[in-house]
């Protein structure tokens, strides 16, 4: 030890061991000076990107509820709303009618009861967009047929929309329960289809509209929401029908307040209203039409031919008629297709409803602060 330490060849190498030792630690010092002296440059890393999600499906169900009603947002789409309001046929041309186009998104409105009508940002309305196409130039009187009580019998129902015309249009009950193929075949036909309404009938309550009627003793709240209820059943229709099978709702229809204001939410919201009483006298606040006979009264065979022969007069006097029957009984069904066979050799066309519209008779001065 003390020849090491005197400077011997153990000295010599107890030296350079340390000298090494000196150089390693510095070297590792020096690339740890750096490596920080990098990372301080060039910042912290960026964040991970978080995994990418898969486009949401947009459903009815999943749209804005929208309590208030649509407002266009441009001068354009305002433009639209307005024209398509005053002139609500569907498109009208020379070419074969194709199939009802399906319900579409922008012409629903989500709300606790489900899927809701409502006139589209960019204005269009359910009475354009399901509508039937029919040549605007055909001047042959015209008839219209609305046959009802669809979806309660899905035998019948399903004749129904197989037998008659594709003219017909199709009254569907909002009790009616697993309707959507039924409207699938009705619209693959271009068949128009309509709700509808249960309303408070003469003889009610022996004559029962069912328990989300319209009546005269509930208050106003309560029949705003049975009729968005009743509005909801179905998705893709041209607009509704005061009549369940054979009862008009009468009673309701008689109390001109309470029928204006079921007429004043269909026409807000781009759909059309049927009165199936003859003889109402009041005035149409919706786009609409007044039916001229029930052809089903009396359903018998006969009867049946009586009032079609009777449409026909109508439809030559005045240049359109409009017939609703209640229920697609098969003698119903039976009936109108031997007549209809013959009908254009007579000088009158099958129309669909929505190509005998009239205008909305609302006051001028209400019409002024709308």
């Amino acid at each position: 030890m003390r020849e090491a330490m005197a400077g011997g060849p153990e000295a010599s190498e107890w030296t350079d061991g340390w000298a090494w030792l000196r150089r390693f630690w510095g070297f590792v010092l020096t690339a740890t000076l750096l490596g920080l002296g990098t990372l301080a440059y060039l910042g912290p890393p960026p964040p991970r990107e978080a995994a990418a999600q898969p486009p949401a499906v947009v459903t009815p169900a999943a749209l804005p509820d929208a309590a208030a009603p649509v407002v266009p947002a441009t001068a354009e789409a305002q433009a639209a709303t307005l024209t398509d309001l005053q002139d609500p046929a569907p498109p009208q041309n020379q070419g074969q009618p194709g199939p009802i186009p399906p319900p579409d998104p922008q012409l629903l409105e989500a709300t606790h009861l489900g899927a809701l009508p409502r006139v589209a940002p960019d204005g269009r309305t359910s009475i354009r967009t399901y509508g039937r196409a029919f040549a605007r130039g055909e001047k042959r009187p015209r008839i219209a047929i609305v046959v009802g009580g669809l979806g309660l019998h899905a035998g019948l129902s399903d004749e129904a929309i197989r037998r008659l015309p594709p003219t017909t249009g199709l009254a569907f009950s909002p009790y009616a329960q697993n309707i959507q193929p039924l409207l699938n075949r009705a619209r693959a036909r271009g068949m128009e289809m309509l709700v509808a309404l249960p309303m408070e009938p003469a003889g009610y309550p022996s004559n029962d509209p069912g328990p989300r009627a319209l009546l005269t003793t509930l208050p106003a709240a309560e029949n705003a929401e049975r009729l968005r209820w009743v509005l909801t059943r179905m998705q893709g229709y041209v607009g509704a029908v005061g009549a369940l099978g054979g009862m008009r709702g009468e009673r309701f229809a008689q109390a001109p307040e309470l029928l204006a204001g079921v007429q004043d939410v269909l026409r807000d919201r781009g759909l059309l209203y049927l009165d199936p009483r003859p003889e109402a006298t009041n005035s149409n606040r919706a786009w609409g039409r007044t039916a001229d006979v029930v052809i089903d009264e009396p359903a018998t065979r006969e009867g049946v031919e009586r009032r079609l022969q009777e449409l026909e007069r109508v439809a030559k006097e005045w240049g359109s008629a409009l017939g609703v029957a209640g229920d697609a009984s098969p003698v119903l069904l039976d009936r109108i297709t031997s007549w209809a066979t013959g009908l254009e050799q007579r000088g009158i066309v099958l129309a669909p409803v929505t190509a005998i519209l009239r205008r909305p008779e609302i006051p001028q001065k209400e019409t002024a602060t709308r």
